[in-house]
């Protein structure tokens, strides 16, 4: 049950439950100090202006990108299995 609840999705990602605790965290951090830059920019229109979309943007080349990647090798594999 324990390993079910805390390493079945770190592993399903490649991760230790270490380096995933490390990665979460710094995503979350980052969402958290992204948030708050836009809820600055609410009040104050001329603060941080691109702050929040930066954040999306760069965590988004962190987490989704190498996962399309893998996934792309992934399907060109089999086409060439296929092919072949």
């Amino acid at each position: 049950m324990l390993h079910r609840l805390f390493l079945d999705h770190p592993q399903s990602v490649g991760e230790s439950y270490g380096e995933h605790f490390g990665v979460a965290s710094r995503f979350g951090a980052r969402l958290v100090v992204g948030g708050l830059a836009c809820m600055v920019h609410a009040v104050l229109p001329f603060a941080f202006k691109t702050s929040g979309s930066d954040t999306v943007k760069g965590l988004h080349e962190k987490l989704v990108r190498p996962r399309d990647v893998v996934r792309d090798a992934r399907i060109q594999q089999t086409v060439i299995d296929y092919v072949i």
